[in-house]
């Protein structure tokens, strides 16, 4: 069971002070921006921290199947592009995953198959946004 808690910032605009299930601090949401009357994102909008929630998920899973496959990884990032609709409430409409993994004789099959499962079985995100939202992924093994 997750238990997060949000605090709003009342005297610092649209900011959120956010605890995850193990007290850890993350700050979100938009501070104003005293040049104009918009608003400016000094920290991570709530938005990217779904987007990084799903790849770090994704990741954590890979990272796990390959290991398991006694695979030498040694590196691994995530690169996500991701559409909204162009209308409130801009929901996602895709979600793609371009994963760099690196390491000593990676097997392109194993590397495949880690993902797959991921993304398509093991990875608690995307089974909740699948449905809603479109999500793609490749990968790269580079080195």
């Amino acid at each position: 069971m997750s238990n997060i808690a949000v605090d709003w910032m009342a005297d610092n605009g649209h900011l959120f002070a956010c605890r995850d299930s193990a007290g850890n601090l993350v700050m979100s949401g938009s501070l104003p921006n005293d040049q104009n009357a918009g608003q400016s994102f000094q920290v991570t909008k709530p938005t990217d921290l779904l987007l990084m929630g799903l790849a770090t998920c994704a990741a954590y899973e890979v990272v796990a199947i390959l290991e398991r496959q006694r695979q030498q990884l040694t590196g691994l990032r995530v690169d996500v592009e991701a559409h909204q609709q162009p209308e409130p409430p801009h929901a996602f409409m895709d979600i793609h995953m371009q994963f760099h993994l690196s390491g000593d004789q990676l097997d392109p099959g194993k590397a495949g198959r880690a993902l797959e499962l991921s993304v398509n079985k093991y990875c608690p995100v995307a089974a909740t946004l699948r449905g809603a939202v479109s999500i793609t992924y490749s990968f790269e093994i580079e080195g």
